[in-house]
């Protein structure tokens, strides 16, 4: 507060007393206004200011508080008693008190129901980023090994490229190119999805290319087949394993991707939708790890650990349900 008083608040420092929160509380409502400009400071410390301002708004206010009691008996409820608002109370003593199992973060908010609401966002991210990386995957990589010429030759030579630049980097880069404004939820899934298709066109390539010149593929050439239909009669249905179990693992490496981003402030860009990247953003962000405030990120870290692990499992026991040979 007193920071912001003496840059933006044109407050001399020497009026300003931080050891009286009464007369810096008075400071900050006389001078504080979100319409002062305010370009040299970060989005995250404005929206903190803002914040701020509205904690406090009406904390001088000298109104007393009426604690209620409820009748073991009857059930109903009465004031018990009176206390000023600047003292302190029991919480005990309050009839409707509410336990937080995981407690609460910096902005008041239950943890628990911020991690149910979070693993349910970053699910759909890891889906929807999973569909799109695997689906462009499945296309490339049918065209280049089917088709083969020079169409194999453009479609490895833009896969390898994107393959030699490491993907973090180019999610980083897009990232921050698409802004604040239009980065949310929907948009970090299809960055990713976009950015980690390479693995699969190759893998999908490699298998097709081992198929194309079966039998039953070369019946439906001399039968007149048409291209989609080969594909999907003939090819298609011998990759249907291995596109599930890439699927999967798209999802995983999207949950994954977009912790990342938004440990570093490139996930989505709001507060009305967490994600797990996003608590584990704000953890830092306030020094939950410093402050030892552990309920802010080992939950958040044990539902990513937990997540990546189920779906390695679930990868691996399709496996072994599709290929005979692993099983025991």
């Amino acid at each position: 507060m007193a920071d912001w008083l003496e840059r933006f608040g044109g407050v001399d420092i020497a009026d300003i007393d931080v050891t009286d929160a009464e007369s810096l509380v008075k400071l900050w409502q006389q001078h504080y206004s979100a319409d002062i400009d305010q370009s040299d400071l970060i989005i995250a410390k404005r929206k903190y200011y803002a914040r701020l301002d509205k904690k406090i708004d009406g904390i001088l206010e000298d109104t007393d508080l009426n604690i209620a009691q409820t009748d073991a008996e009857t059930g109903e409820v009465s004031v018990a008693k009176t206390i000023a608002s600047t003292s302190y109370a029991n919480i005990s003593d309050f009839a409707d008190k509410r336990t937080f199992i995981l407690g609460t973060d910096n902005f008041g908010r239950d943890v628990l129901t911020e991690l149910v609401s979070a693993i349910k966002t970053s699910l759909k991210i890891g889906l929807i980023a999973g569909l799109l990386a695997t689906g462009i995957g499945l296309i490339l990589g049918l065209l280049a090994g089917y088709l083969g010429g020079f169409i194999d030759d453009a479609i490895m030579f833009v896969t390898n490229l994107f393959t030699v630049i490491p993907s973090f980097v180019l999610l980083i880069l897009i990232s921050y190119s698409v802004g604040n404004n239009a980065r949310g939820v929907m948009m970090v899934a299809c960055i990713i999805g976009l950015t980690s298709w390479t693995w699969t066109t190759r893998s999908v390539r490699s298998q097709v290319i081992s198929l194309r010149n079966r039998d039953h593929v070369n019946l439906s050439k001399l039968s007149g087949h048409s291209l989609v239909r080969i594909i999907m009669t003939d090819i298609l249905p011998y990759l249907a394993s291995y596109v599930v179990m890439a699927l999967i693992l798209q999802i995983s490496c999207g949950i994954l991707s977009e912790a990342q981003l938004s440990m570093i402030g490139l996930g989505p860009a709001t507060t009305k939708v967490s994600t797990l990247g996003l608590m584990m953003n704000w953890a830092m962000t306030y020094s939950a790890h410093l402050n030892g405030a552990w309920w802010a990120f080992i939950p958040v870290i044990l539902a990513i650990t937990l997540i990546s692990f189920s779906l390695n499992l679930m990868n691996t026991g399709l496996d072994q349900v599709f290929n005979p040979q692993l099983r025991e």
